[in-house]
Protein backbone atom coordinates (compact mmCIF):
# COMPACT_ATOMS: atom_id res chain seq x y z
CA UNK A 1 0.00 0.00 0.00
CA UNK A 2 2.75 2.30 0.87
CA UNK A 3 4.40 1.93 -2.72
CA UNK A 4 1.10 2.55 -4.29
CA UNK A 5 0.88 5.88 -2.38
CA UNK A 6 4.10 7.01 -2.98
CA UNK A 7 3.75 5.73 -7.38
CA UNK A 8 0.32 8.40 -6.84
CA UNK A 9 2.06 11.09 -5.63
CA UNK A 10 0.49 14.18 -3.76
CA UNK A 11 -3.14 14.18 -2.05
CA UNK A 12 -3.64 10.48 -1.23
CA UNK A 13 -4.71 8.83 1.33
CA UNK A 14 -3.77 4.88 1.38
CA UNK A 15 -5.84 2.46 3.58
CA UNK A 16 -5.97 -0.65 3.61
CA UNK A 17 -8.74 -3.46 3.77
CA UNK A 18 -10.81 -6.20 2.06
CA UNK A 19 -14.02 -4.82 -0.03
CA UNK A 20 -15.90 -8.34 0.86
CA UNK A 21 -15.68 -7.63 4.30
CA UNK A 22 -18.47 -4.74 4.87
CA UNK A 23 -16.82 -3.68 8.27
CA UNK A 24 -13.16 -2.52 6.52
CA UNK A 25 -15.44 -1.05 3.78
CA UNK A 26 -17.30 0.67 6.54
CA UNK A 27 -13.89 2.05 7.96
CA UNK A 28 -13.00 3.83 4.44
CA UNK A 29 -15.64 5.57 4.22
CA UNK A 30 -15.93 6.65 7.54
CA UNK A 31 -12.36 8.06 6.62
CA UNK A 32 -13.28 9.59 3.60
CA UNK A 33 -16.28 11.53 5.06
CA UNK A 34 -13.86 12.71 7.83
CA UNK A 35 -10.77 13.78 5.60
CA UNK A 36 -13.41 15.00 2.41
CA UNK A 37 -16.87 15.19 3.62
CA UNK A 38 -17.86 14.16 0.02
CA UNK A 39 -17.35 12.00 -3.18
CA UNK A 40 -16.90 13.52 -6.84
CA UNK A 41 -16.64 10.12 -8.35
CA UNK A 42 -16.23 6.36 -7.68
CA UNK A 43 -14.15 3.68 -9.07
CA UNK A 44 -14.91 0.30 -8.15
CA UNK A 45 -12.39 -1.31 -9.00
CA UNK A 46 -10.72 -3.76 -6.71
CA UNK A 47 -11.25 -7.34 -8.41
CA UNK A 48 -10.20 -10.96 -8.68
CA UNK A 49 -9.82 -13.68 -11.50
CA UNK A 50 -8.17 -16.93 -11.69
CA UNK A 51 -8.40 -19.60 -14.35
CA UNK A 52 -9.82 -23.44 -13.47
CA UNK A 53 -11.27 -24.90 -16.15
CA UNK A 54 -15.02 -26.50 -15.48
CA UNK A 55 -14.24 -30.23 -13.78
CA UNK A 56 -11.74 -28.28 -11.77
CA UNK A 57 -13.67 -25.32 -10.28
CA UNK A 58 -13.22 -25.25 -6.41
CA UNK A 59 -16.11 -23.71 -4.15
CA UNK A 60 -13.46 -21.86 -2.30
CA UNK A 61 -12.54 -20.13 -6.22
CA UNK A 62 -16.48 -19.37 -6.49
CA UNK A 63 -16.49 -17.51 -3.50
CA UNK A 64 -13.54 -16.02 -3.10
CA UNK A 65 -14.20 -14.72 -6.93
CA UNK A 66 -17.42 -13.95 -5.94
CA UNK A 67 -17.36 -12.49 -2.59
CA UNK A 68 -15.07 -9.88 -4.02
CA UNK A 69 -15.77 -8.98 -7.93
CA UNK A 70 -19.65 -9.09 -6.57
CA UNK A 71 -20.48 -9.07 -3.45
CA UNK A 72 -17.31 -6.33 -2.75
CA UNK A 73 -18.60 -4.07 -5.67
CA UNK A 74 -21.75 -4.14 -4.73
CA UNK A 75 -21.40 -2.93 -1.40
CA UNK A 76 -18.54 -0.70 -2.17
CA UNK A 77 -21.16 1.34 -4.54
CA UNK A 78 -23.95 1.23 -1.68
CA UNK A 79 -21.70 2.65 1.06
CA UNK A 80 -20.80 5.34 -0.82
CA UNK A 81 -24.02 6.66 -1.98
CA UNK A 82 -24.70 8.83 0.84
CA UNK A 83 -21.41 10.58 0.39
CA UNK A 84 -22.30 11.88 -3.08
CA UNK A 85 -23.22 15.57 -2.52
CA UNK A 86 -26.57 16.87 -3.83
CA UNK A 87 -27.24 13.06 -4.63
CA UNK A 88 -24.81 13.90 -8.10
CA UNK A 89 -21.61 12.42 -9.72
CA UNK A 90 -20.08 9.90 -10.88
CA UNK A 91 -19.41 6.09 -10.40
CA UNK A 92 -17.92 3.47 -12.77
CA UNK A 93 -17.39 0.06 -12.11
CA UNK A 94 -15.03 -2.45 -13.81
CA UNK A 95 -16.55 -5.33 -15.86
CA UNK A 96 -14.32 -7.27 -18.05
CA UNK A 97 -14.63 -8.43 -21.83
CA UNK A 98 -14.49 -11.85 -19.83
CA UNK A 99 -18.46 -10.67 -19.37
CA UNK A 100 -19.43 -11.02 -22.72
CA UNK A 101 -17.36 -13.15 -24.60
CA UNK A 102 -16.27 -17.27 -24.16
CA UNK A 103 -12.66 -18.09 -22.57
CA UNK A 104 -11.79 -21.40 -21.46
CA UNK A 105 -10.95 -21.78 -17.68
CA UNK A 106 -12.49 -18.25 -16.69
CA UNK A 107 -16.15 -19.05 -16.43
CA UNK A 108 -16.40 -17.89 -12.42
CA UNK A 109 -14.35 -14.81 -12.70
CA UNK A 110 -16.58 -14.10 -16.61
CA UNK A 111 -19.95 -15.01 -14.68
CA UNK A 112 -19.11 -12.55 -11.88
CA UNK A 113 -18.05 -9.56 -14.33
CA UNK A 114 -21.38 -10.71 -16.47
CA UNK A 115 -23.62 -10.32 -12.48
CA UNK A 116 -21.93 -6.81 -12.77
CA UNK A 117 -23.24 -5.67 -16.08
CA UNK A 118 -26.33 -6.88 -15.40
CA UNK A 119 -26.88 -5.50 -12.07
CA UNK A 120 -25.36 -1.73 -13.72
CA UNK A 121 -28.81 -1.80 -15.96
CA UNK A 122 -30.65 -2.30 -12.62
CA UNK A 123 -29.16 0.04 -10.68
CA UNK A 124 -29.49 3.06 -13.05
CA UNK A 125 -33.63 2.47 -12.86
CA UNK A 126 -32.62 2.45 -8.86
CA UNK A 127 -30.95 5.93 -9.50
CA UNK A 128 -33.42 7.44 -11.87
CA UNK A 129 -34.30 11.23 -10.88
CA UNK A 130 -30.92 11.58 -9.05
CA UNK A 131 -27.72 13.04 -10.57
CA UNK A 132 -25.60 10.08 -10.24
CA UNK A 133 -24.27 7.95 -13.28
CA UNK A 134 -23.36 5.41 -13.57
CA UNK A 135 -21.32 3.00 -15.98
CA UNK A 136 -18.68 0.07 -16.71
CA UNK A 137 -15.59 0.61 -17.93
CA UNK A 138 -14.84 -3.22 -19.35
CA UNK A 139 -10.86 -3.74 -20.27
CA UNK A 140 -10.19 -6.47 -22.29
CA UNK A 141 -6.11 -7.87 -22.48
CA UNK A 142 -4.15 -4.95 -20.25
CA UNK A 143 -0.90 -5.18 -19.26
CA UNK A 144 -0.61 -4.89 -15.36
CA UNK A 145 0.90 -6.66 -13.00
CA UNK A 146 -1.89 -8.74 -12.03
CA UNK A 147 -1.45 -9.92 -15.86
CA UNK A 148 2.25 -11.03 -14.48
CA UNK A 149 1.02 -12.62 -11.56
CA UNK A 150 -2.19 -14.49 -13.61
CA UNK A 151 -0.10 -15.83 -16.29
CA UNK A 152 3.75 -15.94 -14.95
CA UNK A 153 5.94 -17.55 -17.70
CA UNK A 154 3.20 -17.82 -20.18
CA UNK A 155 2.87 -13.89 -20.50
CA UNK A 156 4.62 -14.02 -23.64
CA UNK A 157 1.90 -16.25 -25.22
CA UNK A 158 -0.78 -13.96 -24.01
CA UNK A 159 1.10 -11.22 -25.79
CA UNK A 160 1.19 -13.50 -29.02
CA UNK A 161 -2.66 -14.41 -29.18
CA UNK A 162 -3.59 -10.76 -29.14
CA UNK A 163 -1.70 -10.37 -32.43
CA UNK A 164 -4.37 -13.42 -33.51
CA UNK A 165 -7.59 -12.09 -31.26
CA UNK A 166 -7.32 -8.14 -30.50
CA UNK A 167 -8.32 -6.06 -33.81
CA UNK A 168 -5.86 -3.67 -33.07
CA UNK A 169 -3.40 -6.59 -32.78
CA UNK A 170 -1.68 -6.11 -29.19
CA UNK A 171 -2.36 -5.75 -25.70
CA UNK A 172 -3.39 -2.57 -23.93
CA UNK A 173 -1.86 -0.11 -21.56
CA UNK A 174 -3.08 0.85 -18.21
CA UNK A 175 -2.19 4.50 -19.25
CA UNK A 176 -5.23 3.69 -21.68
CA UNK A 177 -7.62 2.20 -18.92
CA UNK A 178 -7.13 5.64 -16.95
CA UNK A 179 -8.02 7.95 -19.96
CA UNK A 180 -11.26 5.86 -20.13
CA UNK A 181 -12.07 6.06 -16.76
CA UNK A 182 -11.43 10.25 -16.39
CA UNK A 183 -13.88 10.29 -19.54
CA UNK A 184 -16.66 8.48 -17.71
CA UNK A 185 -15.78 10.50 -14.32
CA UNK A 186 -15.60 14.00 -15.93
CA UNK A 187 -18.36 16.49 -17.22
CA UNK A 188 -17.41 15.31 -20.47
CA UNK A 189 -19.34 12.12 -20.13
CA UNK A 190 -22.43 13.97 -18.35
CA UNK A 191 -25.23 12.51 -20.69
CA UNK A 192 -23.87 9.15 -20.62
CA UNK A 193 -25.39 6.88 -18.19
CA UNK A 194 -25.31 2.69 -18.08
CA UNK A 195 -23.50 2.06 -21.01
CA UNK A 196 -20.34 -0.61 -21.18
CA UNK A 197 -17.61 0.90 -22.45
CA UNK A 198 -14.94 -1.77 -23.82
CA UNK A 199 -11.98 -0.62 -23.83
CA UNK A 200 -10.33 -4.06 -25.45
CA UNK A 201 -8.98 -3.01 -29.10
CA UNK A 202 -12.25 -4.19 -30.70
CA UNK A 203 -11.89 -7.74 -29.48
CA UNK A 204 -15.60 -8.06 -28.15
CA UNK A 205 -17.05 -6.64 -30.88
CA UNK A 206 -15.89 -9.89 -33.40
Amino acid sequence: MDAAVKLIGKRVTGIQGDISNLSDLNKLFDEVKQEKGHLDFLFANAGLGSILPLGHITEEQYHLTFDVNVKGTLFTIQKALPLFPNSTGSIILTGSTAGTIGDAGFSVYGGSKAALRQMARNWIMDLKGTGIRLNVLSPGMIHSPAYDDLFGEALDQVFASAKDNVPMRRVGKTDEIASAVMFLASEESSYVNGIELFVDGGMAQI
